[in-house]
């Protein structure tokens, strides 16, 4: 389970962490409309339902991510402008929700990607 998730979040992730946060109400309505009938997925059940399906994973990370970037107001253009500063973001994004999903894989995954979310960029 961690190794199909992590490499899902690998391959899929970088374009969405690494667009600007939108600002517009508009915009909101849309990232919550997106994530809302995914809230209930936990780390497990989203590669369960996911039957090997990539995409799927993809589209529900995705969605919960851009949520978590919108409701903390977070420009990742302000944190990360090389490839490298992105690379190492990402990797950081990688380990931080890996190191959450198998600590309790049962906790709702939009928890653990906000949780996620704010440690890689604590640091910065």
């Amino acid at each position: 389970m961690k190794a199909a998730l992590s490499s899902v979040l690998a391959l899929a992730l970088i374009p969405l962490f690494f667009s600007a946060s939108a600002r517009a109400d508009a915009e909101a309505e849309k990232y919550v409309d997106d994530a809302l009938p995914m809230m209930y997925h936990t780390c497990l059940s989203v590669v369960d339902e996911s039957n090997g399906d990539n995409a799927y994973v993809d589209k529900v990370v995705r969605a919960l991510v851009a949520v978590s970037l919108y409701n903390r107001e977070i420009d990742i253009s302000k944190f990360a402008k090389t490839d490298e500063d992105k690379s190492k973001l990402r990797d950081k994004f990688i380990a931080e929700l890996a190191e959450g999903c198998k600590d309790d894989n049962k906790a709702l995954l939009a928890g653990v990607i906000d949780d996620a979310v704010a440690e890689t960029l604590a640091a910065k």
